[in-house]
């Protein structure tokens, strides 16, 4: 018998599955298909920031800013546990953006997206400020704002739990292979069979095109696919600040806290050829990236100091932009017409910031043709799992998992709170030692841990859990991964 829902959405980055999140919680019936593992192409390789994108300014962007500042801080407090407030250190370059555009920049960024919860701009003095150590005598003066960093694969992963709390059910290695309608109805295929959905969304990111050819439907827009490489390092720095800097040639770059151990660096805007699942930080964009830390920290860094580089594609409408820094970061909704049949709704463009108020808007275009997608809007107020507690109440939250808990590490804690938020009792249990858990793959990860990610987070591989669920790919050693791999295979 053939499966019939409400809506299909192909993909399973960050738009597709704040989509799926939305109708479910509006009673559809919602099936959500993602080709290779959820978060598994750009929504994992983002410089992990929720963030207005202060550089936008410079573009005119002030509507994506503003939407994308209202959201920051809705997003910190359905999700506390995987987003934290951080203060960001800009500093101010002789002979490049004059210090008074950066202020005015900054006093904006600071009003126009009602910050409520966040501390405001305030000039410093680098020489006397934590910040400023690590960094070249000649910067002197610069400005500290507002943002928030996020475990990008992780918010993923929670609104498609979400989705899935609410009916939606979610298929992960189940790529579309075709579709056609049926009068108002979709008739679709995939390895886990036939199925039928009154209505279609293309939410595919960097294969937007690519699923609009299976469909046999026409782009709506122009696409420019532009890649955006990172690197790591060993820690360049002992303090909490991220940075943001700028460069000789109008570009702009991070410098951001990464795992306890790590600086993240990045990223690059090149435009991207080939398939997006092969995109990965070229000898040029790392060279590049290492000598932009050069031009600001006393410290220097070669190629050989990167001990991880990722890069991901980001499908951004092609408004004609020069330069792929310039191309908006906007997103376009295109609801085909009600004479073609059954609907289907293609994403093209977005931001991670913005995927929630994206959904929402997708709700408002769909419920034309869908009734059961007519409820109030839900998402903004109802907390993401494990993310039911207080923004300020992570340190509470960290120091009852220790208390509970006691033969975790510290740093293990942290991890876990930052992980799982008040979800982390679903898989500690009872547990009162070490061995409760099961065997240790290194880095606190436990069986225990990996079995809850196979079980409730649709994870399989051990790329899955060290790269995406847990981000503990740089702390097991190749042997310890391999233990991962195999244990896994016989689960």
């Amino acid at each position: 018998m053939t499966d019939s829902f409400d809506l299909a959405v192909i993909g399973g980055g960050i738009n597709g599955a704040g989509i799926a999140r939305d109708a479910a919680g509006r009673g559809a019936k919602v099936l959500l298909l993602e080709a290779g593992d959820l978060a598994g192409g750009t929504s994992s390789a983002s410089t992990k920031l929720i963030h207005g994108g202060l550089r936008y300014l410079e573009h005119y962007e002030f509507a994506l800013v503003r939407e994308a500042l209202v959201e920051r801080e809705a997003l910190w407090r359905i999700a506390p546990h995987i987003i934290r407030p951080t203060r960001l250190v800009l500093p101010y370059i002789k002979g490049l953006r004059p210090a008074w555009l950066l202020r005015l920049g900054l006093f904006v960024y600071d009003h126009i997206g009602g910050r409520k919860l966040l501390p405001a701009t305030r000039t410093i003095t680098l020489a006397g400020h934590p910040a400023g150590a690590p960094l070249k005598q000649d910067l002197r003066k610069g400005f500290e704002y507002s943002d928030c960093r996020v475990d990008d694969a992780r918010l993923v992963v929670l609104n498609a739990m979400d989705a899935a709390l609410h009916g939606a059910v979610v298929k992960t290695r189940t790529p579309l292979t075709k579709a056609r309608r049926d009068r108002d109805e979709w008739h679709l295929e995939s390895p886990a069979g036939p199925m039928r959905a009154r209505a279609l969304v293309n939410a595919a990111g960097p294969g937007v095109l690519d699923v609009q050819s299976i469909i046999g439907e026409p782009p709506g827009h122009g696409m420019r696919l532009v890649r955006g490489s990172h690197i790591v390092t060993a820690r360049l720095f002992d303090h909490d600040f991220a940075y943001f800097f700028q460069l000789p040639d109008g570009r702009l770059f991070f410098a951001i806290p990464n795992q306890r151990d790590f600086t993240l660096i990045g990223t690059t805007d090149a435009d991207h050829s080939g398939p997006p699942g092969d995109a990965s930080a070229s000898d040029d964009e790392i060279a590049y990236l290492c000598e932009a830390v050069n031009r600001q920290f006393r410290r220097s860094i070669s190629p050989d100091d990167v001990v991880w580089s990722f890069a991901g594609v980001r499908a951004l409408v092609d408004d004609g932009s020069g330069r792929p820094e310039a191309a908006t970061r906007g997103y376009r909704l295109e609801l085909s017409k009600k004479r073609a049949g059954a609907p289907l709704l293609s994403v093209y463009g977005g931001k991670i910031t913005t995927f929630r108020h994206l959904s929402e808007d997708a709700m408002s275009k769909l419920r034309r043709r869908l009734p059961e997608l007519a409820g109030p809007s839900w998402t903004k107020a109802k907390p993401l799992p494990g993310g039911d507690f207080p923004v300020d109440g992570v340190d509470a939250l960290e120091a009852d998992l220790a208390a509970r808990y006691p033969f975790l590490e510290q740093a293990t804690v942290q991890r876990i709170a930052g992980a799982y938020g008040t979800c982390a009792w679903n898989w500690l249990g009872e547990a009162r030692r070490q061995d409760d858990l099961g065997h240790n793959f290194g880095g606190g990860l436990s069986e225990a841990e990996v079995d809850y990610l196979k079980r409730e987070e649709w994870a399989q591989t051990a790329e899955d859990i060290l790269w995406r669920r847990t981000k503990l790919g740089l702390h097991l050693d190749t042997a310890q991964q391999a233990a991962l791999a195999k244990y896994l295979n016989e689960l």
